[in-house]
C-alpha cells in the first residue's frame, strides 16, 4: 500500500515545487533521504564551488548522512556545528563562523503549499542563515513538513516540532509535560525566533530540496 501513499505525496510535492520555483527558490525533487545525499554532493556543492561549509541543527540533515560525508571530502572546510565535545562556548562561536560559510545546509520546520518556508530557532542561527549570511542554502524537508499555508505552519511548529525537539533535547519547558506550547518563559525555552521566508533573495541563493519521505520533526 506504500505506492498510492508515494504517489500522493509526490504530487503535494510538485505542486510545492512550482511554488518555491515561482518565489525563486531553486526546488529539487527527490525520492529519499540517500537521493538527498547525493544530489547535494554530486551536483550542489560542484555548483557552488563552496570551499567553507557549515550546517544548522537538523534530524532531517542527520538523516541525510551529509555532515558526515561532507567531514571526509578533501580540501573542504567544514564548520562542525553539531560537534558537541567541544564547550558550549565554541560551538556558540562556530554558529557565528557558519554565517559566513560558502555553502549552509539545514532543515526547514514547514514549508507552504504556496512555496514559503517557515521555521523557529532557540537561538537563530539556523533560521537567520536561511535569510542572510551563507552564499549559498541549501533546506532539505521530507514530505511531513508540507502544510497549506503560513498559519498551519506556525501551528505545526507550536504544537508538535517544537514540543518533540524540546523532549529529544530533554529541556525542562511546559510543553515537555503537555505536549503543546504553553507560550512559557522558561529559561530553556527553544522558541525564540521566527522567520518566514515569502521570497528568495537574490533569485536562487537557497535551494530546496523536498524529499518523499517522512523525515525529521
Amino acid at each position: 500500500m506504500q505506492a498510492p501513499i508515494d504517489a500522493y505525496y509526490g504530487k503535494r510535492l510538485e505542486q510545492t515545487a512550482k511554488a518555491l520555483a515561482a518565489n525563486h527558490f531553486v526546488p529539487h525533487l527527490v525520492s529519499d533521504a540517500e537521493a538527498a545525499c547525493a544530489l547535494v554532493l554530486d551536483t550542489i556543492l560542484p555548483q557552488t564551488a563552496a570551499t567553507v561549509v557549515s550546517f544548522g541543527g537538523s534530524m532531517t540533515l542527520l538523516a541525510t548522512g551529509l555532515p558526515a560525508a561532507l567531514g571526509k571530502l578533501p580540501g573542504l572546510s567544514v564548520i562542525d556545528t553539531l560537534d558537541h565535545s567541544v564547550s558550549a562556548e565554541a560551538l556558540y562561536e562556530r554558529r557565528r563562523q557558519a554565517l559566513l560559510a560558502d555553502l549552509f545546509l539545514t532543515g526547514t520546520n514547514a514549508v507552504t503549499e504556496d512555496g514559503v518556508l517557515v521555521n523557529l530557532d532557540m537561538i537563530g542561527n539556523r533560521a537567520c542563515a536561511i535569510a542572510f549570511g551563507p552564499r549559498h542554502v541549501v533546506v532539505i524537508a521530507g514530505r511531513n513538513k508540507i502544510v497549506p499555508d503560513v498559519e498551519a505552519a506556525m501551528g505545526r511548529i507550536k504544537n508538535f516540532a517544537a514540543p518533540v525537539n524540546a523532549l529529544r533535547l530533554s529541556k525542562k519547558t511546559p510543553c515537555t509535560a503537555t505536549s503543546h506550547c504553553e507560550d512559557c518563559g522558561s529559561p530553556q525555552r527553544i522558541c525564540n525566533v521566527w522567520t518566514i521566508a515569502e521570497k528568495c533573495f537574490p533569485r536562487g541563493r537557497v535551494s530546496v530540496i523536498l524529499v518523499n519521505q517522512d523525515l525529521g520533526f
